[in-house]
């Protein structure tokens, strides 16, 4: 018995020792081998350093994978009413900062690199045609562009653009419309800015910042429009924004301008109440002390100017604050004090960590210096902005060669006027116009020729009191022929009035130039016969009388009204001729038995040909007969003769099937 037991056990136990998994330990399984790798170590710091360095190289040329998330992934969309959405002319959603990422961000940075070299005409161009390619330009990238259009002063491209991208649908946002008003205002357009400024808050879909009433009151103030500029304050603040001290220092420089001094210390007083007892921004001191100057408070003014940049002031002062004190010192006799706190400027401009210093603060100095009569000085100024990253635009270059102008310093003037171009300074209008003018001051009237002529080769464009003065600059000195040149050149371009036209035919007439006033009446008539009015016409009539050549002018007029009369006719019969033949064409094919698939005998279809060949040869005009006018009419009368061609391929198709 006790064998037995011990034999049932030992047998029992083989048969559990026999399962695999049981009472056995759990082996563990190797690890995969691609943890055996060490990936986020390196061997040595100088790897590290590299990899970190590659990382960020990569984030900087390659978006951020969120934003391709977000390109991908569907967006949202919110539920919009019918009217927005079935209207075209609803004002759209401006783009946020994330889509400026991928293949946009590569198009912004290369039209940026465009803007860095001054090539702004490559910059717009790219523009527009990005916009009809798989990549369009965001908001931003095109506020780029004209940002830069409008540094430049180049106001028409602006708009241009401007225009262009709103039919593209683009959305503008609150920086495109600045930008826009800052153009208005620059024209001297204030009642468009106005207007643009009244769809702004009607139409938007955001609101006015702070930026777009500094850009409009100081428009305003500079256009000597003060009252608006007041209301349109009393407006930002019932919007509920912050008193700016930006817009009221503009609206107290107003005041100072008007010699309203009280004016300006009731604004001050009003800003002071708003900020809550005290003013630190140092942007309002220039005016003040302009204030205390008109009521000859000269101690106070001079305290509000210890009060501003003395060594205990709390005051903020920046580059605009500065000047702002800059300019009442030396408009006021205080400039010997100008120059020391200049001085102190410039040894505390330490960019990008504290700016004291910009291109208005050379500007006032210059003018300074040009108001003391020490030009020499203010040119010497004036070549020092290199030195402290600051670089000269044309309204600087402008600013500074009119001063020398007015003072005979004519040579002075157009070594700065070269300086330009060797600067990449383009010069516009207003700059040949200085020059011009003092060149005939100078009696050098060739010279003032050769730069109105620069000014319209520049693709610049003169109006017509600039064309009035140069005619009548040459005809002053007996250079006829040379005037009547340039009336020629810009006859086409400018709207003249019959004063010009009485000028130069006048001139024309002293010299006995007669024929010559007959070629501008024979283009006039040509072009515009608006242009020659009654008055014009017994004008040339009577001075034609005295010489007896009446009966030319008549017979001119005649001429050109019969040569217009027979173009007309002309016209009118090759339009008759091209429809005839196309009904001629259109009949004989609808009477076509190959029209609908019937195929005809060889003999019949042989005659026909014959007779149809025949019936053309007869009606036939000589080659030489047509003219191109004819030819021209004939091929726009597309109307029957489209159908003809159809009815001709449809033929043509019957037969190839047959």
């Amino acid at each position: 018995m006790a064998l037995a037991k011990h034999a049932l056990f030992t047998h029992h136990l083989k048969t559990l020792l026999s399962k695999p998994n049981f009472l056995r330990r759990p082996q563990l399984q190797s690890p995969p081998s691609f943890i055996s790798l060490r990936l986020l170590s390196f061997a040595t710091p100088e790897e590290a350093a590299a990899e970190r360095r590659k990382r960020k190289r990569s984030l900087r040329l390659e978006p951020p994978l969120s934003s391709l998330r977000q390109q991908n992934q569907p967006r949202p969309t919110t539920p919009q009413s019918p009217s927005s959405v079935n209207n075209p002319n609803a004002p759209k959603i401006p783009e946020t900062v994330s889509a400026l990422s991928g293949n946009r961000l590569n198009l912004h940075n290369r039209i940026l690199k465009l803007i860095r070299e001054n090539d702004l005409d490559e910059a717009a161009l790219y523009t527009r045609h990005s916009v009809y390619s798989n990549c369009r330009p965001t908001i931003f990238t095109c506020n780029a562009v004209m940002a830069a259009l409008l540094r430049q002063s180049r106001y028409s491209d602006l708009l241009s653009l401007h225009r262009f991208i709103t039919q593209a649908g683009i959305g503008a946002n609150i920086v495109t419309h600045n930008l826009l008003l800052t153009a208005y205002m620059d024209c001297r357009k204030t009642d468009m800015a106005m207007e643009h400024y009244k769809q702004l808050i009607n139409n938007a879909p955001f609101s006015p910042s702070p930026t777009t009433y500094r850009i409009l009151v100081k428009g305003l103030v500079d256009n000597g429009k003060l009252d608006k500029a007041m209301e349109l304050r009393e407006e930002m603040l019932s919007k509920g924004l912050v008193a700016d001290p930006i817009v009221y220092s503009y609206l107290m420089s107003g005041h100072a301008k008007s010699l309203n001094s009280d004016g300006v210390f009731e604004l001050y007083e009003e800003l002071k109440e708003k900020l809550g007892g005290s003013v630190s921004d140092g942007v309002i001191y220039g005016s003040l002390m302009k204030g205390y100057f008109l009521k000859e408070m000269e101690k106070e003014a001079m305290d509000c100017y210890e009060e501003a940049v003395g060594e205990n002031s709390t005051i903020k002062m920046s580059a605009v604050a500065f000047n702002y004190i800059l300019d009442a010192l030396s408009k006021n006799g205080k400039f010997d004090e100008a120059l020391k706190l200049f001085d102190r400027m410039l040894n505390e401009h330490d960019p990008p960590k504290r700016l004291t210093v910009n291109l208005g603060s050379f500007n006032v100095m210059v003018d300074g210096y040009c108001a003391l009569g020490r030009f020499k000085d203010a040119i010497n100024v004036f070549n020092s902005m290199g030195e402290k990253r600051c670089r000269p635009d044309t309204l600087s270059y402008n600013n500074l060669i009119e001063q020398l102008c007015k003072n005979d310093l004519l040579g002075e003037a157009e070594e700065l006027y070269k300086d330009m171009g060797e600067k990449g300074v383009s010069p516009d209008e207003f700059t040949f116009v200085l020059l011009m003018d003092t060149c005939f001051k100078e009696s050098r009237p060739d010279d003032a020729a050769a730069y109105f002529k620069t000014m319209v080769e520049s693709k610049l464009r003169p109006n017509l009191g600039v064309y009035d003065r140069l005619v009548d600059g040459l005809v002053k000195v007996g250079k006829v022929d040379e005037a009547k040149s340039f009336f020629d050149l810009m006859m086409g371009k400018l709207r003249m009035n019959d004063d010009s036209y009485k000028f130069m035919m006048n001139a024309l007439f002293e010299i006995g130039k007669h024929d010559e006033v007959l070629k501008i009446v024979d283009r006039m008539l040509r072009e515009d016969p608006a242009d020659f009015s009654d008055e014009l016409q017994e004008f040339v009539r009577e001075v034609l009388r005295k010489e007896g050549r009446d009966e030319e002018l008549t017979k001119l007029m005649d001429d050109i009204e019969r040569e217009k009369k027979e173009a007309a006719d002309r016209e009118a019969e090759a339009a008759e001729k091209a429809k005839a033949s196309a009904r001629a064409a259109v009949s004989s094919l609808i009477n076509s038995p190959k029209l609908f698939g019937i195929k005809e005998p060889e003999e019949q279809s042989t005659t026909a040909e014959a007779a149809r060949t025949n019936d053309d040869n007869k009606q036939a005009v000589p080659e030489q007969e047509v003219s191109a006018r004819e030819t021209a009419v004939e091929a726009s009368s597309t109307g029957e003769g489209a159908e003809s061609e159809n009815l001709v391929a449809t033929e043509a198709r019957s037969d190839a099937a047959l």
